[in-house]
């Protein structure tokens, strides 16, 4: 079992006391503890079983404007005093920054909501195993799959934040994944493909024989690739993909990316940088939701952010440091988003699918070919040629390429959003991209 939030506590408390005696201005303490167990199966049989227990502490010292940080994964007494020692020597020789501080103490979490993110239940050993064993059967059940590989994984994590203004509060959350990848062959043709499920309560994954089912299916339509000329053409993006786009948005609205000006929405607040009917909503309130928290790495309430609205840039995702830079109130974002999502289009998945004679439909990107700093758009992919709102064929070996500043104008996206991740997007179609085949 994790470490109960009283040690937690007490190791906290005893550091920012110390830290105080030893000459701090002020300081914050993160106290952790995570227990992860995995097994992993490779062609029906088990391949490894691991644990891992990490215990760590994160300590920060501030002496007026200069900041210093420590961690270490001895919680000793002793050992943490040396630390904290060293810490304040630091912090002492460190240069002055007029933008270091903790939080405003109006700004700190004073409620926290049960957002039911811990599942007590321990899944043994041998229950994983026969999962395992499910899932891959489930995923071999046609001749065309060679190679299976899956794994699953229980993690249960706990943690106290505190800080010398007087926040001292932690949860305990948890979660469980499976995944399967599967390789098929057919003549000369092999493809691979995957699905996993990942839900902080066990009872919310996928079940074994679906999960293998998917991943099965999803590779052997992959099977017998052809390729594609270079043309513009409308791209759909899968679910799991469009998220991708989206993540990208997130980090181009960061405020650390925007007070140094490495991105291409520095100064974009109130601008339309969507077409007027995308809206996208970042909520940390979600009960079960992976993303889910009642407040940031510094403590700061996390509120639901309206970030873009009808199209419109609404708000950054400000952390206490860079919001100081750029004049902006902290809100709830140090450490980034929680749970980020395109809010549901206008219309269904079958007229997206019907919306353009002729259009991609991607399933895999291939590269981290986003820059936020000019907007540009490349990456390698595979996925279908979609006629008249049928799946034609699969096709493979080419490049997407566009700037996001002209993506963003021209996203449609269906109706069928779902929870699955921290980040989610409906079917997204972006029309007018560049597409490089053979």
């Amino acid at each position: 079992m994790v470490k109960e939030q009283n040690y937690l506590e007490k190791k906290a408390a005893y550091c920012l006391d110390l830290a105080k005696k030893l000459g701090a201005t002020n300081s914050s303490v993160i106290v952790s503890n995570s227990i992860t167990e995995t097994v992993n199966f490779r062609n029906k049989k088990l391949d490894e079983s691991n644990r891992s227990d990490n215990l760590g502490i994160n300590i920060t010292t501030y002496i007026d404007h200069k900041k210093s940080s420590i961690s270490s994964s001895n919680l000793l007494d002793h050992n943490l005093k040396v630390l904290i020692e060293k810490c304040i020597e630091t912090t002492k020789n460190t240069p002055e920054d007029e933008f270091n501080s903790l939080p405003d103490k109006k700004l700190l979490a004073k409620e926290i909501k049960d957002l039911n993110l811990f599942d007590n239940t321990h899944l043994e050993n041998d229950k994983k195993i026969e999962y395992l064993k499910q899932l891959e059967e489930s995923a071999s059940y046609n001749e065309k799959i060679i190679n299976t590989e899956s794994s699953f994984s229980e993690d249960k994590s706990s943690f106290i934040l505190a800080n010398s203004i007087g926040f001292c509060e932690g949860y305990k959350s948890s979660s469980f994944t499976a995944s399967c990848v599967a390789v098929a062959k057919e003549d000369k043709s092999m493809e691979r493909d995957y699905e996993y499920t990942n839900k902080c309560h066990l009872e919310d994954i996928k079940s074994a024989e679906n999960l293998g089912k998917i991943s099965a299916e999803l590779t052997m339509k992959k099977l017998n690739p052809q390729k594609i000329g270079s043309e513009k053409i409308s791209i759909i993006f899968d679910k799991r993909i469009a998220k991708g786009i989206l993540s990208t948005f997130a980090s181009a609205i960061s405020s650390s990316a925007v007070s140094r000006g490495t991105t291409f929405l520095k100064d974009k607040i109130n601008d339309r940088v969507f077409s007027d009917n995308i809206n996208v909503f970042d909520k940390p309130d979600i009960l079960k939701g992976l993303g889910s928290k009642s407040f940031d790495l510094e403590g700061v309430k996390s509120e639901t952010l309206d970030l873009v609205k009808q199209g419109v840039l609404k708000s950054y995702l400000v952390d206490t440091y860079n919001g100081r830079k750029l004049n902006l109130k902290s809100n709830g974002r140090c450490g980034g988003i929680s749970n980020l999502y395109f809010d549901n289009g206008k219309v269904s998945y079958k007229d997206l699918l019907n919306s353009n004679s002729r259009a991609l439909y991607i399933t895999e990107t291939i590269g981290h070919g986003s820059n936020i700093v000019t907007g540009d758009y490349s990456v390698g992919a595979t996925g279908f040629l979609i006629e008249n709102g049928e799946f034609k064929y699969p096709i493979n070996e080419f490049t997407i390429a566009g700037n996001f500043k002209d993506m963003f104008q021209n996203i449609t996206l269906a109706n069928d959003l779902e929870f699955e991740y921290a980040i989610n997007s409906p079917t997204m179609m972006i029309e007018g991209m560049v597409v490089a085949g053979k």
